[in-house]
This record gives C-alpha cells, sequence and structure tokens, in this order.
C-alpha cells in the first residue's frame, strides 16, 4: 500500500472511530419518559439518525413531537462530541423527504482545533441528568438565565422566561393537563410500561428516579401513578424560574430544533450549576398546549416547559436513569 492510500485509510479509521463515538454520546440525551427513540446508521464516513417508533409513546406522543424533540437532543450530543474530537461537521436535517423518519445526516468536513468550551460540554454530557426533586434554593440570577437562553437561541429555538403571573397560568395548565392524563387508562397503562422497577433493560424510568412522596411544587410534576424510591424533602422549589422552549415551527423539523436546543440549554445550566427538569404534561394534552402557546403571544410555538433551579446545594445527586447498549441503537455498515 502506497503512502498516500495509507494515509486515507487512517483518515477513514479516524472518521469512523469519531462517528461511532458521537453516535455513543448521543445516547446519554434526555428523552420522554426516557425510551430513546432513536436509531443510528453508521458508515465509514457518514452517520444518519433516524426516529426509531418501535420506542415511542403513542399515547402521550401520538404525533411523535416530543420523540422527535428527543432525537434533536440526542443529535446536539452527537454534535457536541464532534466538535470535542476536532471535526467540522456538515449537518442535513430532514435530508430524505419521501423518509420523515430520516432526520439528519452528519458527515464529517475537516479538522477543526478543539476549544475548552468544546472538551468541556462534552465532560458535562455525563455529568447532566434529570432530578425530579423540589430544591429549595435562591432565585437563578439573570445574567445565568440570558446565558441559557444565548444558548437555546444559538441552537435554533427560543427560550421564554415566565413571569410569576404566567407561572400561575402554567400551574393551573399543568393540573388540567395531569388530571386528563390520569382520568385516561391507556395513558395510565403507557406510563406504567416506562416507568418502575429497576429498568432492567436499559430504557425508562426507574423506582430509584422517582419520590418516595409526593412534592410540594409550585407547577405539578410528572405523576406516574405511584411513589418510588428517590428520598424527597420537604422542600418547596418556590424561587424556581419555568421558561417556554418555543419555535416557529410546529412541525418535525421545528421538534428536531427544538431537541437541539433543548440539549444546549441543558448542558449550559449544568456548568452553571443549575438543575433543570423538563415538563412535558402540558405539551402532551391538546387543550393545555394552547393554553401554553397563549402565553407565548406571537413568539412561536411551545415544544417543552422547563424548570430551573439550583443544583442540590447538599450535593447528593439523583440517580441517573438508564441507558440502552450502543448496539441496539446504532447499526453498522
Amino acid at each position: 500500500m502506497s503512502t498516500e492510500a495509507s494515509i486515507r485509510a487512517a483518515d477513514t479509521r479516524a472518521e469512523a472511530r469519531a462517528l461511532s463515538a458521537a453516535a455513543t454520546t448521543a445516547g446519554h440525551a434526555p428523552s420522554i419518559h426516557n425510551t430513546q427513540p432513536w436509531r443510528w446508521r453508521l458508515t465509514a464516513n457518514e452517520l444518519s439518525l433516524y426516529l426509531d417508533h418501535s420506542r415511542g409513546a403513542e399515547i402521550s406522543d401520538p404525533d411523535s413531537r416530543l420523540a422527535v424533540l428527543s432525537c434533536g437532543a440526542a443529535l446536539h450530543h452527537a454534535l457536541v462530541s464532534l466538535a470535542a474530537d476536532g471535526w467540522h461537521t456538515i449537518l442535513e436535517r430532514m435530508p430524505d423527504a419521501e423518509h420523515p423518519d430520516h432526520l439528519a445526516r452528519l458527515r464529517l468536513d475537516h479538522r477543526i482545533p478543539v476549544t475548552v468550551d468544546a472538551r468541556r460540554h462534552r465532560q458535562t454530557i455525563g455529568l447532566r441528568h434529570t432530578d425530579r426533586r423540589p430544591i429549595a434554593s435562591a432565585p437563578t440570577d439573570a445574567d445565568e438565565l440570558n446565558t441559557i437562553v444565548e444558548a437555546a437561541e444559538s441552537a435554533g429555538a427560543g427560550l421564554h422566561i415566565l413571569r410569576p403571573d404566567q407561572v400561575l397560568e402554567l400551574a393551573s395548565a399543568a393540573d388540567q393537563a395531569q388530571r386528563a392524563e390520569n382520568a385516561d387508562g391507556a395513558w395510565q397503562a403507557e406510563v406504567g410500561y416506562w416507568t418502575g422497577g429497576t429498568r432492567p433493560l436499559g430504557s425508562g424510568i426507574p423506582d430509584a428516579a422517582i419520590g418516595d412522596r409526593a412534592t410540594q411544587t409550585t407547577v405539578p410534576g410528572r405523576d406516574f401513578g405511584h411513589h418510588g424510591d428517590l428520598p424527597v424533602s420537604a422542600a418547596h422549589e418556590n424561587a424556581a424560574t419555568f421558561a417556554i422552549l418555543y419555535g416557529p415551527e410546529d412541525d418535525p423539523a421545528g421538534w428536531l430544533r427544538a431537541g437541539e436546543a433543548l440539549s444546549a440549554a441543558w448542558l449550559t445550566a449544568t456548568e452553571l450549576g443549575l438543575s433543570v427538569l423538563p415538563l412535558s404534561a402540558t405539551i402532551e394534552v391538546a387543550i393545555t398546549r394552547e393554553r401554553i402557546r397563549h402565553l407565548l403571544a406571537d413568539l412561536g410555538h411551545p415544544h417543552l416547559v422547563l424548570r430551573l433551579t439550583t443544583a442540590d446545594p447538599a450535593g447528593t445527586a439523583a440517580p441517573h436513569t438508564p441507558r440502552l447498549p450502543a448496539d441496539q441503537v446504532i447499526e453498522r455498515f
């Protein structure tokens, strides 16, 4: 083999390793009920992202808006990994109109310098997690909130911080959504399928990540239909900040962008010492989703509600939810 051919072969192997690492890193992304509804197809020089309907929440998410948003978060995680490996990536979103489940295609273009920020973001992916406990904390600093808003905007979506009077409307809408879902037997069965127990298969939300008692919260959190094993204090998150993640489009392309923005905002918040809790119930129910849209006025379409608080001051982190093995979500060709 000639020297030039050897160099090309080494470059091809390096690209394949970077793409494989990106798909593996993407598996740490947040998703509705921790369903991890993504599938990656990997070749030597290309990585494609697909929506996997077999891990969808058909009752909670019948049009797959939250599943696609979850895939968008995984996509952003993959891009963070590639940047930390020193690659400039060419990204095509929704690359095949005849196959709408093909959400994105990534190709490596050329080498770039690795920045301190890129390395930090990739490290933060392993630290980010969902903590559903109420945390008594000081109000979030305005400059920190602006930094998180800018991170979301840099990824193609907006983040609207709610005023106190709007939080009251959000709380009412969340209560309405919870009551509507709790009255639906099919919804209860689906939530029961994805939550509870020890989750040995690597997906869903285990009891270890669900509170062992009812929580004191301004806006109702997810009602899983039972208490779990996670110790919850009597604290009230009365200093929490609530925000709506939104965008100009209410379609799969918009949902994908919203997921990318969720990842960017969440990683930034984690680096600032803040905890993020996604609240999706008001988005799952059509009538309350419309109520949330009215809170945005003319800004756009709501994709997700977020609660931001300072991280647990005691440093006792809630456990991370399980993840599927890489070989179950990555197809190699």
